[in-house]
Parts: structure tokens; sequence; C-alpha cells
């Protein structure tokens, strides 16, 4: 089975979504269907249905964050150095048409969070600048069409 990479800080979000899952929302969903079916016949009890599609999302996220965390890879972004870009990388890019700057950090695909500026690895724009170096100028095929970027700063932090 191949590794997952991830951040520590993303590595230690998904052990407490787990961790939620079993402890609080598991019990919670398991209390509600038996309050759903002490209210009689289960196939017209809408509060029966619907807590058991909840308990069914809760079982296949905790059985998908099992699978993630055991072959999870922890990555440190602080313990890497280079100017190169890798995973775990925040860089700073330009657009060469609009000169508007972005930085971004390049994490794993469960750690990813565009609002807030996490990349996944295996996002156009990330696959495009892995093993560039600031200065580098890079075309990115994106959703809204062809974009050149130039590198400006690559960081491990």
């Amino acid at each position: 089975m191949d590794q997952i990479p991830v951040t520590k800080i993303g590595f230690e979000k998904l052990e407490a979504e787990h961790k939620d899952l079993k402890s609080v929302q598991r019990p919670a969903v398991i209390a509600a269907i038996a309050e759903a079916r002490e209210h009689g016949d289960l196939s017209e009890n809408a509060e029966y249905h619907a807590a058991r599609e909840q308990q069914s999302f809760i079982e296949g996220r905790i059985q998908e964050l099992d699978a993630v965390l055991g072959r999870a890879q922890i990555i440190d972004p602080t313990t890497l150095s280079g100017d190169n870009v890798k995973f775990g990388a925040t860089v700073t890019i330009v657009d060469e048409e609009t000169d508007e700057e972005s930085t971004y950090q390049i994490v794993g695909d469960y750690d990813s969070d565009m609002e807030n500026g996490l990349i996944s690895i295996s996002a156009p724009i990330a696959r495009t600048l892995i093993g560039k170096s600031e200065g580098d100028s890079v075309t990115v095929k994106t959703p809204k069409g062809v974009k050149s970027y130039e590198i400006l700063n690559v960081e491990y932090k």
C-alpha cells in the first residue's frame, strides 16, 4: 500500500476529527437512533431514517480516516530546506499577466484548504511547481485557461 503524504498539522487535524467521530458523534447518533425507535413505526419515521443515514456517513468517514491515518507519512515542512519546490514548500508566485501575487503551501490531499492557501500536491498548479526554483517561469493549465507564473520565493516553514 502506498503511503499518503500529510503535514504534521494536517495529521493532527485528521486525528482530532477521528477522535471526535468515535467518541462524540458516534455515541450521539446511536442515542438518536434509540430515541427514534421509541417513537414506533420505523417505516414512516423520518427521525430514524435521518439518524441511520448520519450513522452510515460517520461509519464511512471513520473507515476512511482509519485507512488514511494508517498509511500517513508525516512530513514536517520545518525540517526541510532547499531552493526547489517540493512537498511542504510555501511558494510565492506572481501571475505574469496581472502581476497578482499568491502564496501557497503544498500539502497532502487530506490537508488541502484552498481558502487558507493550502493546495494539494495533486492540484495542477502544485504538480507544475514541483522541482522548480525561485525565478523559474511555469505555465499551468487551469479551469480558467492557461496561466503563466513566475516563482518569487520558496521557503519551508
